[in-house]
């Protein structure tokens, strides 16, 4: 089995981007002989001060673009990360560790800053694993990607070859393969319908930055009679009701999307897109073959983006709203000439299939397959495929019954979700995000806020699960249910109830009232959960009191209560020798580190739901992994063990 270990990033979004379709790739053409893993090292070590410079980077390139234009200077005329390597101490012996543990056959880094630390590592030896580097970069290529060392550099184009080669990385070190996209675009009986422009005109604004300008763009927009108009707003809920009053009298004309992970579908079903030059959006477009009209070029890697654009004559820049309208305008007059010559100029640089001719490199550089007896445990706590076999009997299962994505206030993709549990030997996960009563005042002021899901992204919320499900048991043997968090929420503790849906089959109707949900939960055969019902020891937190106050009449319908959540016990709920669950109520990754259900029974989700409910051999165990971010760095011998507790484990018999 061949292991490929992929660093990434979030400082844009353009380095995950690719660590992920990479990831996507190596499963889909080897997922038996290849095991892979994404690692953001930067948020592992470093959790809350990383998310403060990440946001720090992102406000810079989108508010301030020449203060982010001088410091992308200066780290390209200095060498500022080879003089502050010692600033990221914790991350280089996190980076040693893993490195050793794994003992992987190919290192892949989308971020150059590895590269740095990875040179110190093995300062005077020969590295034991191909070292690839992906540049996410086009033509404007800083200096930090190419000053430290590395076996490949896999880029995207060939101007960008030539910055490289111009700059003293030799030929031989330099492979043309695209930036690594989604695997859709390599599929083209799988991509949507491109209409004629004469026949319809399909228009696709994407809003980053500029959000202020967005209202009046799409008014100018509007002005063309006979386009059609897809907006996507991301999750500010005040861009959609801005967006929503600039296109009232023209409904029907326009869809508007908030965050979406159908991106690549709407680029390959549009004639052009409007949007900022980011790396990613930029060579997805390319992928797609879809003429792009930049509203914004952040100075430094953005330049070469629309560079790459411009050489082609495949995009163009326009920035105010009535140039962007007038560039839209002349893309489709005359039978839309110039429509029609920048699709077919697309050929000579569009690399749809390029994440899985990375893929195939990526296998051939790594090393003849390793002895049976070499493992990845340090990254993972995979069992073997026997044991993948739901079959097999009854078992230990540890199990996460409670967490959220980025479809709510979640800080990881339903992906990144299945990888993080995944890794860590999880056995089945329930991804539970929230959807408001947006029937009551409260719920209709939480719907706006982006941080719940709307109840029209419901479809597109159970086709990701759907998808992700069968890549979960795969890779990882991870059973992975579709849930959601009913949110009843009302002025006062007493008013306000969460309950979880466990394994539902489609979508409910949040504006049922509580015993209805819970009735079209049941009839579903899902698990109907009373979610944190007692007082949280932080009292920062929204006390969801209703369900417990009015026990009995709910205890009968329930099938189980948290007792624990986070890192809070629910004594009273133990006391009362109701039906229990414990989970992390995750939002972000170090809510790991907390109380979780253990069952014993079979790995299928009819013997988990039946063994919650009649809640029998069931534990919970105080959650702790030093090797995955708790204790990075500590030497092995101080890293114990997994510590396991059972005080609430029922005492009559299976």
């Amino acid at each position: 089995m061949k292991r490929v270990l992929i660093f990434t990033a979030g400082f844009g979004e353009g380095h995950n981007t690719a660590a992920r379709n990479i990831r996507d790739a190596l499963e889909l053409i080897a997922e038996d002989e290849c095991q892979v893993e994404v690692l953001d090292l930067f948020e592992t070590c470093y959790g809350r001060f990383n998310e403060l410079v990440r946001k720090t980077y992102l406000t810079a390139i989108n508010s301030a673009p020449k203060l982010w234009q001088a410091f992308y200077e200066i780290v390209d005329n200095t060498s500022a990360v080879e003089g502050n390597l010692i600033l990221l101490g914790k991350m280089r012996r996190a980076l040693a560790d893993l490195l050793k543990d794994a003992d992987p056959d190919v290192v892949v880094t989308t971020f150059p800053v590895y590269n740095y630390l990875i040179a110190d590592i093995y300062a005077g030896q020969q590295k034991p694993f191909s070292h690839l580097t992906v540049v996410t970069d086009s033509i404007s290529i800083n200096s930090i990607w190419y000053k430290a060392d590395c076996d490949y550099y896999l880029v995207p184009n060939e101007p960008t070859a030539r910055v490289l080669l111009d700059n003293g990385v030799p030929s031989e070190r330099l492979k043309v393969f695209g930036f690594p996209v989604q695997t859709i675009f390599a599929k083209p009986e799988e991509a949507p319908v491109l209409p004629d422009p004469a026949e319809e005109k399909r228009v696709l604004y994407i809003i980053n930055s500029g959000k202020s300008k967005a209202p009046k763009i799409v008014e100018r927009l509007l002005e063309i009679e006979d386009i059609k108009l897809t907006v996507t707003v991301g999750r500010s809920e005040d861009l959609r009701r801005e967006i929503e009053t600039a296109v009232r009298g023209h409904e029907k004309r326009v869809e508007i999307f908030g965050w979406t992970t159908r991106i690549p579908q709407l680029l390959m079903s549009h004639h052009v897109v409007i949007s900022k030059a980011g790396g990613a959006t930029t060579q997805e477009a390319i992928a797609a073959r879809c003429p792009m009209i930049s509203n914004q070029v952040v100075p430094g890697q953005e330049e070469g983006n629309f560079e790459v654009l411009r050489m082609h004559d495949v995009g163009m820049l326009a920035e105010k709203p009535k140039e962007i309208r007038d560039a839209v305008l002349g893309l489709f007059a005359d039978n839309a000439t110039r429509w029609r010559g920048m699709r077919e100029r697309f050929k000579a640089i569009s690399i749809p299939d390029s994440s899985i001719r990375i893929a195939h490199f990526i296998l051939q550089e790594a090393v003849p397959p390793n002895a049976p007896n070499k493992r990845l445990a340090s990254l993972t706590a995979h069992r073997d495929r026997k044991s993948f076999d739901s079959s097999a009997g009854k078992k230990l299962l540890l199990c996460d019954l409670h967490c959220h994505s980025t479809f709510s206030d979640g800080k990881m993709t339903v992906s990144e979700l299945v990888d993080f549990y995944g890794q860590r030997g999880f056995d089945t996960l329930c991804i539970t995000d929230h959807l408001a009563d947006h029937k009551t005042m409260i719920g209709k002021v939480v719907s706006t806020t982006g941080l719940v899901l709307r109840y029209n992204e419901l479809g597109e919320y159970f086709e990701v699960l759907a998808k992700e499900r069968e890549r979960a048991m795969k890779k990882y043997g991870l059973l992975l249910l579709t849930g959601l968090e009913f949110n009843k929420d009302g002025y006062t503790a007493n008013s306000s109830a969460h309950l979880l849906g466990v394994d539902l089959k489609a979508p409910i109707d949040p504006r049922l009232e509580i015993k209805e949900l819970i009735h079209e939960i049941q009839k579903q055969g899902g698990l109907a959960i009373a979610a944190h019902p007692h007082r949280f020891n932080n009292l920062l937190n929204h006390h969801t009191l209703y369900l417990w106050e009015n026990q009995d009449e709910y205890a009968p319908l329930l099938d189980a209560w948290e007792i624990a959540n986070r890192n809070d016990i629910f004594n009273p709920v133990g006391l009362k020798r109701l039906p229990f669950v414990a989970n992390s109520d995750l939002h972000k990754p170090k809510h790991i580190y907390s109380w979780k259900t253990m069952l014993f029974c079979e790995k299928n989700p009819e013997a988990i739901k039946e063994c919650v409910r009649r809640n029998r051999d069931v534990a919970i165990t105080l959650y702790r992994d030093h090797r995955f971010g708790y204790g990075f760095g500590e030497d092995a011998e101080q890293r114990p063990e997994r510590e396991l507790m059972f005080p609430h484990l029922h005492s009559h018999a299976a």
